[in-house]
């Protein structure tokens, strides 16, 4: 008798047991990747602030990404911030459209520290020359010269007239690049942004995906490459307000972001 006793109050420990895994919550939801976009306004970057936003909204909306767009503030590059920039604290990717910026020390620090701890990073067209400032910095106000070389792994080294555009190429031998997938490479693909130029490329071990060329010259125009800190790095000179509008360029980012993410 006793014996069943026992038996019977297993039985119902364990049926208890079991009712409490089914009904209890999970402690921790997976959280969505939060990436965080940089932009600046002038009339020199090509329209960041009216490209980005959607394309970050579409992104949260079709992919479920959490998306921040930090627009820069101030009435000279020379002195700007990025009010909530301490959203990089739990970022998951930074994507960087802005240029020639100078931000107070503990800004820049916040961008040094996210990119120290080898986080991914996507730079956009005037990236390459993000924090590259030529005139006087404002007191109180640093530039970043190394990000350029540093981060991205190039130099600026000048520009092809606008009125020549460029003709965008896949690099044949990474046409099964995770970044490649889904673009045609037969398919003919026109910027109305000049080339930058970039070449020779100071991470001679970057991996160069697309180029572009005029008349002129031909240069890398995409790559990939890692930090010294381990920071995967995507940089493309495309981000010309009409790239937007391309479906192959649409595609090349979305890639780059699942890329840069891990996935």
């Amino acid at each position: 008798m006793k014996r069943l006793f026992f038996q019977i109050a297993g039985l119902v420990l364990m049926l208890a047991g079991a009712l409490s895994c089914q009904t209890k919550p999970k402690e921790t939801e997976e959280k969505p990747p939060h990436i965080v976009f940089l932009i600046s306004e002038d009339p020199l970057n090509y329209k960041a602030t009216t490209t980005i936003p959607p394309f970050a909204q579409k992104l949260a909306e079709e992919q479920h990404f959490k998306t921040t767009v930090l627009k820069g503030e101030g009435e000279k590059l020379e002195a700007h911030h990025f009010p909530g920039l301490e959203a990089l604290n739990d970022a998951d990717l930074l994507v960087v459209f802005c240029r020639r910026l100078a931000l107070k020390p503990e800004q820049m620090q916040l961008i040094k520290g996210y990119l120290k701890k080898g986080k991914p990073l996507i730079g956009l067209r005037t990236a390459n020359h993000g924090f590259s400032v030529r005139d006087t910095v404002a007191p109180g106000y640093e530039d970043w010269w190394g990000f350029v070389p540093e981060i991205l792994g190039c130099e600026n080294r000048g520009y092809e007239p606008e009125e020549l555009g460029t003709d965008v190429k896949v690099v044949s031998e990474q046409v099964t690049h995770p970044i490649l997938k889904g673009i045609d490479p037969a398919l003919p693909w026109r910027s109305n942004g000049q080339v930058y130029k970039v070449a020779p490329l100071i991470d001679t071990t970057a991996t160069v995906l697309l180029t572009g060329s005029t008349v002129n010259v031909t240069e890398p125009f995409a790559w990939t490459r890692k930090t010294a800190d381990g920071s995967p790095v995507f940089y493309t000179a495309l981000g010309y307000p009409d790239d937007f509008k391309n479906p192959q360029f649409i595609q090349l980012l979305k890639n780059a972001i699942d890329w840069s993410l891990g996935h």
